[in-house]
C-alpha cells in the first residue's frame, strides 16, 4: 500500500475494500500542540491534510481507538486514474509535516 510506504504510518492492505484505517506515529511535539490546544492530535494532523491538499480523511479519534495511538480513516473514491494524484498530494504533505514536527 502507498501509504504503508510513509514514514510513520502503518496500514494493512485493503484487500479491495473501500476503506483503509492507517496508524500514525504523530512526533510528540506535534502531539502536545495539539493537546495544548484541546484538539486530538489526529483531528488536528487530518484538518492539516485537507488544507494543504484537499484531500479529506477522517480522524480515527471518532472510531474509538486505543489510548495513545493516532489513526485516520480513508476511503478511495477517486477514479483509478487519479489514485497516484492523491497519493503524491498526501505524500508531499505528511513528508513535509514529519520533517517539520521532527
Amino acid at each position: 500500500s502507498a501509504l504503508d510506504s510513509l514514514p510513520g504510518v502503518h496500514c494493512r492492505p485493503s484487500d479491495g475494500a473501500l476503506y483503509a484505517f492507517p496508524r500514525i506515529d504523530l512526533p510528540d511535539k506535534f502531539v502536545k500542540e495539539a493537546e495544548k490546544d484541546g484538539m486530538p492530535a489526529d483531528e488536528v494532523y487530518c484538518l492539516k491534510l485537507l488544507s494543504a491538499t484537499g484531500v479529506v480523511v477522517v480522524p480515527g479519534s471518532g472510531f474509538g481507538q486505543v489510548d495513545g495511538t493516532w489513526h485516520f480513516r480513508t476511503t478511495f473514491l477517486p477514479p483509478e486514474e487519479k489514485v497516484d494524484g492523491v497519493m503524491e498530494r498526501i505524500t508531499k504533505f505528511h513528508n513535509a509535516f514529519m520533517e517539520e514536527y521532527a
